[in-house]
């Protein structure tokens, strides 16, 4: 007999009860008319919800081996919601693993949206996560606790109490966690089989254009293959789902944030770029795709330090400027300290000839000198531990995928990456 599959997805409603009781129970009732069940988390610290939760605040306290008291005496409101949100990261968890709950929702402020943050972190890639949230989409908010497939709307009208806009933003927000929720219950009995996944990362299709021709390569050897546009979200989601061993293996060409993260660019994914799937031994090619150039907002003032810098606007959200010699050559260590880390195989593809469609003769940002120096740099910083390959050519020629193909394939013959999934009516 076929296992039935569950129809009405239950949601974990979180948020503090005591101050937006009626916010949480208008979320709950449009759960339920949307054709969900509300499983109702209170995160308060101070006061007492008008409702009787699911899982209280003591409940959410000794997940953490503490009290409510204890929390309240630990000096501030900071520090309290710090021990809240750890117990809420904990008691979501044990939910989760039971299989209690099939998505979550949370609503708050700063504060609200910290602890939320943490529990969207804690939960598996799938699982539907929407955070409603006055700094949704703030530079307050950094890169890394960026779950990958969070979701989150501004909480327009939402700092105190039920209106108009308030209500259009938090029915918006049910429906849509619902509905994930709904579809992501209904797919799992009928998602089709797939080969290992690799993860690969490039920046657009123009700037970098290797995939166009890897991906279909590595498809045909029976890998399933995630591309992640490397726009500072794109390299976080990479890395955070690197951290989840959702990979077999990396082909990590496109470490311009790195770039970006050492010259202050808002356009970041974090410190740890270039370290998660080092850390959890996913063997890894690399290479220094775009790592000549920083991107900024374009439609800000360009900062002092580049002002005079070579230029290219790609269209009106971000532009680019190269780094000089000397800041090439800090990527270049910084590329090579992070390498060796790595607890896997790691390799390192540099291709000499240049490492961005618009670092050629003729391109805007063509600066062979530059250039030069980054190569030098690269291989004396280099660690032993890396396969190094250099190659006379341009990263996004012909010769440049061959080489990621021959070191891919010689690692799968060396059982170091696992063989893709044949295809149907040939043997494995």
């Amino acid at each position: 007999m076929s296992k039935q599959i569950a129809t009405v997805p239950r949601i974990l409603v979180i948020g503090t009860g005591d101050t937006k009781a009626d916010e949480l129970l208008f979320m709950k009732a449009c759960i339920e008319a949307s054709g969900g069940s509300a499983v109702m988390m209170d995160v308060s610290v101070l006061g007492d919800p008008p409702y009787s939760p699911d899982h209280d605040k003591h409940a959410v306290a000794r997940a953490v081996d503490v009290t409510i008291a204890e929390i309240v005496a630990s000096g501030d409101e900071n520090t309290a919601m710090t021990l809240m949100a750890g117990g809420a990261v904990q008691l979501v968890r044990r939910l989760h693993q039971a299989g209690e709950i099939d998505a979550f929702i949370a609503i708050g402020g700063s504060m609200g949206t910290d602890l939320a943050l943490d529990i969207a972190l804690s939960l598996p890639l799938g699982v539907p996560k929407f955070v409603v949230s006055t700094i949704a989409y703030s530079h307050l908010i950094p890169p890394e606790r960026v779950a990958p497939d969070l979701m989150m709307i501004l909480w327009a009208g939402g700092l105190y109490g039920l209106n108009t806009i308030c209500k259009l933003v938090l029915s918006q927000a049910c429906g849509a966690v619902v509905g994930a929720a709904k579809i992501v219950l209904a797919s799992r009995a009928s998602a089709p089989a797939h080969g290992p996944t690799v993860g690969m990362t490039s920046l657009g299709s123009s700037c970098l254009r290797y995939m166009k021709t890897l991906k279909p390569a590595l498809e045909r050897r029976g890998y399933d293959v995630a591309v992640f546009h490397t726009t500072g979200m794109g390299g976080r989601a990479f890395e955070s789902i690197a951290g989840q061993d959702h990979f077999c293996a990396v082909f990590d060409f496109s470490l311009q944030e790195i770039t970006n993260h050492l010259a202050g660019s808002v356009v970041s994914s974090g410190v740890d770029r270039l370290e998660n799937a080092g850390a959890r031994g996913i063997p890894q090619i690399a290479a220094p795709g775009a790592v000549d150039m920083v991107d900024l907002p374009t439609w800000q003032d360009l900062p002092a330090k580049f002002s005079e810098r070579p230029f290219h606007a790609h269209n009106r959200l971000i532009a680019s400027v190269t780094v000089d010699a000397d800041d090439r050559r800090q990527v270049a260590r910084t590329i090579a300290g992070k390498l060796a880390m790595a607890k896997g195989r790691s390799a390192l593809i540099l291709p000499s000839r240049g490492i961005q469609e618009w670092d050629v003769q003729g391109e805007p940002l063509y600066e062979p000198e530059a250039l030069a120096a980054f190569v030098d740099e690269m291989r004396k910083a280099v660690p032993a531990s890396v396969e190094f390959h250099e190659i006379d050519a341009h990263i996004n020629s012909d010769d440049f995928v061959g080489k990621a193909l021959e070191i891919f394939d010689r690692w799968v013959e060396e059982g170091i990456v696992p063989r893709g999934m044949p295809a149907k009516g040939v043997a494995a």
